[in-house]
Order: C-alpha cells, then structure tokens, then sequence
C-alpha cells in the first residue's frame, strides 16, 4: 500500500507544523493544513486525502465533528480525532462519525506514528475484504465487457450511475451492483462517450442523464452526494445549460 496522503486540521499552527514536520518524515504526503471547519471540508471534498487528522475543538462556529459529519456525507475518509480534555456528551458526538482512532492531547511523535500506522492498517485489511476479480476488458458504443471469474460480463453504459477511482481501482456502481475493477479512472474514461459520463471530481465520473439533482457544489444521484471539483465545474455547468 502507498504511504498515505493526509490532511493536518488544527488551528494551532505550532503544533499542526511539527505534525506536518513528522509525518513528512516518515514519508507521507501532507495535502494541506486547514484551521477552521468550513476549510476543511472544501479541502477533503476537493483533494480527497486517505486520511484527516482532525482537531476537534476548532476556533469558530463549527467544530472538527461538524466538520466530520460533513464530509461523511460525500466521501468515506477515515478521521483521526485530535483530543484535549473533551467531555462525556463531546465524545459521544465524536463516535457518532465513526472515527478509526483517538490521539490525546499532548502527545508524543511516536504516539502518532504508531496510531497511523494502526489505523493504514486497518483501511488495508478492510479493502482486503472485497476480492478484486474483475478487470476491464473492452467497450462498445453501448457497453463495457468486464472480465470476473474467466467470464466476460456485460454492462451496459445505461445502467452506470457513477465510477469512483480508488487508487489503483474503478468502482463503477450500477443500478444493481458494484464492481471493483483493476483499471484507472482515465482509462475508462477515455473508452465511453464524454457528453454521457462527465468527469466532476478527479475520482469521481457520472452519467449525466442519470443525475437527480445539481447543486453549488454537489450532484445528488440516486441519493449519493457527489461533490464537484472546483476545476470541474464549468464544463459541467456549460453541460447543463445546453439541456
């Protein structure tokens, strides 16, 4: 598995810059260091990093659980929660966004490398769980032939509502199942028809005829939050205005 990419949330800069000193060190990326809530969001939604370290109490209106919450909504990025003093009812909100692990404040680098580590672990074996069989093998104008179990299955490019990159991986989910194909998002994208599946997001291609709903910064599809990516969205825009 590839060294992780990590977004650093925390408004204290002294300690957010020594995090970003020694996660650098041990080799991860850092794609940013954001000190509100609000930031943070439009940070993951955009850049989509493996993983958030994310202070819980945050400066300003919203904390780093709103902050969870909000991006729970989109994309599954496990959160690591930085915690000083919190109390029962703040730690109860806290669970209820599924966080993969706690760090109290202060903490030492060893407290967090090994937590991270813990953590990369946990997100491996759980990816290890879906058994990738299936591979991307051709296309036709209306259809993409999938390759799982020595079979060819077919698919037909009307029943795909989305295909999400995952590393290494497509996940195209259909009106009926998922697949996990070994393929990368480009290749597929160069084998269907750009005016049917638009690209929102740098993970993220859908089917234009089967979106519900376009908002500021989101597609609804079938009940799936999507959000757009800010380089994207005036080609999709330019799309729906000539609907």
């Amino acid at each position: 598995m590839d060294k992780a990419r990590i977004l650093i949330v925390e408004d204290d800069m002294i300690i957010a810059a020594n995090i970003s000193l020694q996660l650098c060190k041990l080799g991860y990326e850092v794609t940013g260091i954001e000190t509100k809530a609000e930031e943070a969001i439009h940070h993951a939604l955009e850049t989509k990093p493996d993983m958030i370290l994310m202070d819980i109490q945050l400066k300003g209106q919203s904390n780093g659980i709103d902050a969870a919450k909000a991006i729970r909504k989109y994309l599954d990025i496990p959160v690591i929660y930085l915690t000083a003093n919190v109390d029962d009812s703040t730690f109860e909100k806290a669970k209820e966004t599924h966080p993969y692990a706690f760090i109290a404040k202060p903490f030492t680098n060893l407290n967090l490398e090994r937590t991270i580590a813990l953590v990369e672990e946990m997100v491996k074996e759980k990816r290890e769980h879906v058994t990738v069989e299936d591979a991307f093998v051709d296309s036709q104008e209306d259809r993409i032939f999938i390759r799982n179990q020595n079979k060819l299955v077919k698919v037909m490019l009307d029943d795909i509502l989305y295909v999400e990159a995952e590393r290494n991986y497509c996940k195209i989910t259909t009106t009926t199942q998922t697949y996990l194909i070994v393929s990368p998002l480009n290749r597929l994208c160069d084998k269907v028809d750009p005016k049917q599946f638009v690209r929102i997001h740098r993970s993220f291609v859908v089917n234009f005829g089967k979106l519900d709903a376009v908002a500021e910064s989101y597609v609804d599809l079938k009940g799936k939050l999507i959000p757009i990516g800010k380089q994207y969205k005036e080609d999709l825009h330019r799309m729906l205005n000539k609907v």
